[in-house]
């Protein structure tokens, strides 16, 4: 993994993704549009990847996923973020700002469902770990994200 890209910046609309984030897996995700996917680097490589988001101004220890998710063959590559906190609503339609910081691991297929759920709460449980650390909590503070 090059990590010559990262800090990365991004900010685009939250859309509608497959339904599978909470329905299937129980980690809700924001799907950012496609013009976000579009803009990312040519060797801006496929993964998870953690950092922070903003919705609304508001800041908050996020891990995302980018590329294909194989498990589900998807067709076509997007960016989805998971935000750590519990939100009461959707919110298709707004803004959201992210800041990819550092990478966690490459995209891989899993056997099962229960196997990528685990998965993906080892990476939840890796972002933020990682987000208290003094040189990475320094970017909740990030113009960028509340602008």
């Amino acid at each position: 993994m090059s990590v010559k890209n990262l800090p990365y910046y991004v900010s685009g609309l939250v859309v509608k993704g497959f339904g599978r984030g909470s329905k299937d897996l129980g980690v809700p995700t924001a799907n950012l549009e496609d013009k976000v996917v579009d803009a990312l680097p040519s060797d801006f490589n496929t993964g998870v990847y953690y950092g922070w988001a903003s919705i609304d101004r508001k800041v908050y220890k996020m891990v995302a996923s980018i590329g294909w998710n194989p498990f589900y063959k998807n067709k076509k590559k997007t960016v989805e973020v998971h935000l750590l906190y519990k939100f009461e609503n959707d919110f298709y339609g707004k803004q959201i700002k992210a800041i990819f910081l550092d990478y966690i691991r490459p995209e891989k297929n899993f056997t099962s469902k229960e196997e990528l759920i685990k998965a993906i709460n080892n990476d939840i449980a890796t972002a933020d770990q990682l987000l208290q650390q003094p040189n990475m909590n320094a970017y909740k503070d990030n113009k960028f994200l509340v602008e």
